[in-house]
């Protein structure tokens, strides 16, 4: 585990050093020279300590010259028409991000041997799709960094170069050519999506509608800029939004389901591991997507295989792959860096919050909750309860979870956006033991859409869409109303100004050391990571 840490560890250091400060070779030729000081410590004395600086120190300079190899200037085909009116023939490439006015859709576009992707800011009156070929006309422009009202500086130029986009094309007029060929595979994905929200309209009304497409998929547009103020400010906005606990519960449903089958432990992981891939093609292949993605077909393969899961290794692991392949979700990516700090805080904090709350188990706080879910008799006087260490055992995980996920990914929320909800962990014991069943029902309710909610059927069968329907109205209710009441109470969220990057770094040291500490046990933190992580134990074929 140690020398994975380093690797890691080092490699993720060396990308966030390069893209923090502007460096070339001189910095990287001194890291290679600490790692020869290490490895000749190393020979001279065999210590754990040198091997590990050695691997830290020589990833460390690797994943300098990866952030290295990144910085490229844009493309000179295209360079020579900013701030100029220009037009291009392209390819539709992603969903368009819809605005109250305006659409934003990216397009893939060649020219003299090069080619790019370009974000167009149109009109909505043109309706595009994922495939479609189209004529796009406007005046092409670079996009630039811009500091908030508090002074933050968000290198939105970063921002869309981490997708590929390097320019922008605004006041943009554009037309569909031809549309996407039937044998487009992304084209396809992107139909079976929009079927899947159109039939959520179909039964459910707004915005409960665009609150359980979000929920399952991913996505806000729909949702008006009051209603994502209030999960913003409420700290719920990962209910909205595509994120990796998406993903990790329905990779719980398909492995959960396919153990009920008679494949043997090789087929179930392979069809788990191509359902997990359709619906991550489905949902868009965001990064907090892909790391969850990789993270579950590391899983399955410890499964096929009989091998142990260690949610921490896989982390590591996923995470080194994934800034290997693309070094700017690091610093860049806002919503990368707060999933893997959710993911960790859930891995290597959780345990120690459950330690120190079993100890508390026996609190009057404790007690009192578990009276309330105990079942009422007819009469209205209490049954023989169920066993209330497995009700508190439940609140305890909620509780631990929560906060875990809440207190891990503070200082990088406070130094991205400077947001603090203090109504968010509330809120969020409240809405995450909901997620799950909510994305089940809304599921079925979009399932149900597609086949009973056209308006061309009859009454009847459209209502009996509209009775499946009901349940998920309820539950994606009720979340919207959890969101609506926390934002709305008194000092529920404050806008801090700019927070520094040092106490950044310093609140993340602080974190490690603590989850490094002698005094936590390891065995409690993979007793927890079996119980709330996907660990695979060997399945009879």
């Amino acid at each position: 585990m140690s020398w994975l840490i380093a690797l890691s560890g080092g490699f993720a250091g060396g990308i966030l050093l390069r893209s923090v400060f502007s460096f070339g070779w001189p910095v990287i030729l001194f890291t290679l020279l600490l790692t020869g000081l290490c490895v000749g410590a190393r020979v001279r004395a065999p210590r754990l300590v040198y091997t590990s600086g050695a691997v830290f120190f020589l990833f460390i300079a690797l994943g300098m010259v990866r952030a290295l190899v990144a910085d490229t200037p844009p493309p000179s085909a295209f360079a020579s028409d900013v701030k100029h009116r220009v037009a291009y023939d392209g390819i539709v490439v992603a969903d368009p991000d819809l605005r109250d006015a305006s659409q934003r859709v990216m397009v893939r576009v060649a020219r003299g041997g090069e080619s790019t992707i370009l974000l167009v800011v149109a009109p909505r009156t043109t309706v595009v799709a994922v495939g479609d070929a189209v004529r796009i006309s406007g005046t092409l422009a670079l996009p630039e960094p811009f500091a908030d009202d508090n002074g933050r500086v968000f290198r939105y130029d970063k921002y869309l170069q981490r997708d590929g986009v390097r320019f922008m094309l605004n006041f943009a007029f554009m037309r569909v050519t031809s549309p996407a060929p039937w044998y487009s595979l992304p084209a396809a994905l992107a139909q079976v999506k929009h079927a899947f929200l159109n039939g959520l309209a179909n039964v459910l009304p707004e915005p409960v509608a665009s609150l359980a497409g979000g929920v399952v998929i991913g996505g806000k547009s729909g949702l008006g800029s009051d209603l994502q103020a209030a999960f913003t400010r409420s700290g719920l906005v990962q209910i909205i939004v595509l994120s990796g606990y998406n993903i990790m519960v329905v990779a719980e449903w398909v492995m959960a389901a396919l153990a009920l089958t008679r494949l043997s432990r090789k087929w179930r992981g392979a069809a788990g591991a191509l359902a997990i891939l359709l619906f991550v093609g489905i949902a868009g292949f965001a990064a907090t997507a892909l790391r969850a993605m990789l993270m579950a077909f590391i899983a399955l393969y410890a499964r096929a295989t009989g091998r142990a899961y260690v949610a921490g290794r896989a982390l590591l692991a996923v995470v080194f792959v994934m800034l290997a392949g693309n070094p700017l979700y690091l610093a860049y990516d806002p919503g990368f860096g707060l999933s893997v700090a959710a993911t960790a805080g859930l891995i290597w904090l959780a345990p120690i919050i459950e330690r120190l709350l079993s100890e508390l188990r026996r609190s009057p706080f404790l007690r009192v909750i578990c009276q309330v879910q105990s079942r009422l008799r007819r009469d209205g006087t209490l049954s023989k309860k169920a066993p209330v260490e497995a009700r508190v055992g439940f609140w305890r995980d909620v509780i631990a979870t929560t906060l875990a996920a809440q207190v891990a990914v503070l200082p990088l929320l406070l130094y991205d956006t400077g947001n603090l909800s203090l109504v968010a962990i509330p809120a969020n014991m409240l809405a995450t033991p909901m997620v799950p069943l909510t994305m089940a029902l809304s599921a079925l309710a979009g399932f149900a859409g597609m086949l009973f909610g056209s308006t061309a059927l009859t009454a009847s069968v459209h209502a009996l869409g509209i009775l499946l329907a009901l349940p998920a109205y309820l539950t994606n209710e009720y979340l919207l109303i959890l969101a609506q009441k926390a934002a709305t109470l008194p000092f529920a969220a404050f806008t801090l100004p700019a927070f520094p990057f040092w106490l950044v770094l310093l609140a993340y040291a602080a974190l490690i050391v603590i989850a490094a500490s002698k005094r936590f046990s390891t065995t409690l933190q993979l007793r927890f990571a079996k119980k709330n992580m996907m660990v695979a134990s060997p399945q009879s074929s």
